[in-house]
């Protein structure tokens, strides 16, 4: 598939490595342009792109930046990319120290990634958030290992979500539907499942689990 990545830290440089590996056409982006992405590209053969065009042609586009910069993404990002593209949010709202207090999370009672669907302006599907960036390279497993990893997945689009599913599946990983994106609070920071390294079963029961309350510790 044609993949963009926005986002070249640990998560989107891990998942740059690992989809190129697979054989996917990867551009990558980051907000201080193509020219510092020269190592990245040359280790994996991913193409360096300024962000507008991060989702040119793309099936998948991948969104790993903090979301105190999602406002700050082109208007029209996802103009040009393909017509059924899922889109992947891996963000987390860390109030202190790094994003700050974001009102339309806090006061208005949205889910993180539901927050980020609205400036996109594009349904997305929230994955890898609670993910280790080195599990993406050391702890992929082949399917029916018994210690292959199950990431929770939740989003409305279902096509989209099937879709995103099966890369992960391909990439390594097991999946559990973690239900639409006004559930996924059930995997924002500092719930049961977030950075839990475990089979389905474990991550179907800390999902179950959670609180809708957030902690203190991630709280503005």
């Amino acid at each position: 598939m044609k993949i963009g990545i926005i986002g070249a830290g640990n998560i989107g440089g891990n998942l740059t490595r690992r989809l190129t590996a697979l054989g996917h056409e990867v551009s990558v982006a980051n907000s201080r342009g193509p020219e510092t992405l020269t190592a990245l590209a040359e280790e994996t053969g991913a193409r360096p792109v300024p962000v507008a065009e991060a989702a040119r042609g793309a099936e998948v586009v991948v969104v790993a930046i903090p979301l105190k910069a999602v406002p700050d993404l082109p208007s029209g990002l996802l103009d040009e990319a393909a017509e059924d593209v899922a889109v992947i949010d891996t963000g987390n709202y860390y109030p202190r120290p790094r994003d700050g207090r974001i009102a339309g999370i806090e006061d208005d009672g949205r889910t993180e990634s539901r927050w980020t669907e609205q400036h996109l302006g594009h349904p997305v599907i929230k994955a890898f958030n609670g993910t280790y960036a080195q599990d993406i390279l050391d702890r992929h497993r082949p399917a029916g290992d018994p210690d292959r990893i199950a990431l929770p997945v939740a989003g409305d689009d279902e096509a989209a979500k099937a879709k995103v599913r099966a890369l992960i599946d391909e990439l390594g990983f097991d999946t559990v539907d973690a239900g639409g994106l006004d559930d996924s609070w059930r995997q924002q920071p500092g719930t049961p499942v977030y950075g839990l390294r475990a089979g389905r079963d474990a991550v179907t029961k800390a999902l179950a689990e959670a609180s809708p309350d957030r902690p203190a510790d991630f709280r503005g």
